[in-house]
């Protein structure tokens, strides 16, 4: 394996040394996570996660991919839910968070969004909460996701894309001078996690980068809405139903 492939961080991916840097970051996260996440978007990521809640179908089992400490998986109780994490540590605290809450246990699976441990057609919708920018392969994790869908079904992401590049710079500055202010003084090391999700958010694409990735890789009715310019984008796209075609005017 070549130094790029090892150390690569773009648009579309993460080198291996760089991802596995970046999980180590993600788990020390996990005592304030919460906490910083709230301070980082002026106390909006609560009405964002209800905007994804309101984009998934009533009815079926839910995919989230990337669930972290539990956060959003929290706020659907009732729902058939499956969730999947690569970081241990995190899905043992979301499974205590959330589970002690249901009456219907939900399932918990260590695992990546690029070698999903399910079969075919197994979720009416997959949704992924400020994870997909941290994917080491966001295109192979896309295609994944259009296998374990169901034919029609949707998937529903949140996260802090630019618009372009002036809103990338000073969403530069957000996430180092006043997100890394206050993770220095929660964490009290200098040495903070968050350095490594300002990495990544310096990396991360456009919403219209990732409008035309989902479209190449076989989503259709893609769309994207951003929430916050630098902070949220929402974009949505569906499998294409049994017998149709892989293109948005299907």
């Amino acid at each position: 394996m070549g130094l790029e492939a090892v150390y690569t961080m773009d648009t579309e991916r993460i080198g291996t040394e760089d991802w596995a840097e970046l999980q180590r970051n993600l788990e020390s996260t996990i005592p304030v996570y919460d906490r910083i996440n709230r301070f980082a978007t002026l106390g909006q990521d609560k009405r964002w996660r209800k905007m994804v809640r309101s984009r998934l179908p009533k009815e079926g089992h839910i995919l989230e991919v990337g669930c972290g400490p539990g956060t959003f998986a929290e706020m659907i109780p009732s729902r058939e839910l499956t969730c999947l994490d690569p970081i241990p540590a995190m899905l043992s605290v979301a499974e205590k968070r959330v589970n002690s809450k249901r009456a219907r246990p939900a399932i918990f699976i260590e695992g990546t969004a690029e070698e999903m441990p399910f079969e075919d057609e197994s979720f009416e919708s997959v949704c992924s909460l400020f994870s997909f920018r941290d994917w080491y392969d966001k295109r192979a994790g896309l295609g994944e996701v259009l296998r374990v869908l169901k034919p029609g079904a949707k998937m529903v992401i949140v996260d802090p894309a630019k618009m372009n590049r002036i809103h990338g710079f000073f969403g530069w500055l957000w996430m180092r001078v006043w997100v890394g202010a206050y993770a220095r003084i929660i964490c009290g090391v200098k040495d903070h996690p968050w350095k490594w999700l300002t990495k990544t958010y310096v990396t991360f694409g456009t919403t219209r980068d990732y409008v035309r990735m989902m479209e190449e890789v076989g989503f259709v009715k893609v769309r994207a809405k951003v929430v916050f310019p630098g902070m949220a984008t929402i974009w949505e796209g569906s499998k294409p139903e049994e017998g149709k075609g892989c293109c948005s005017n299907c």
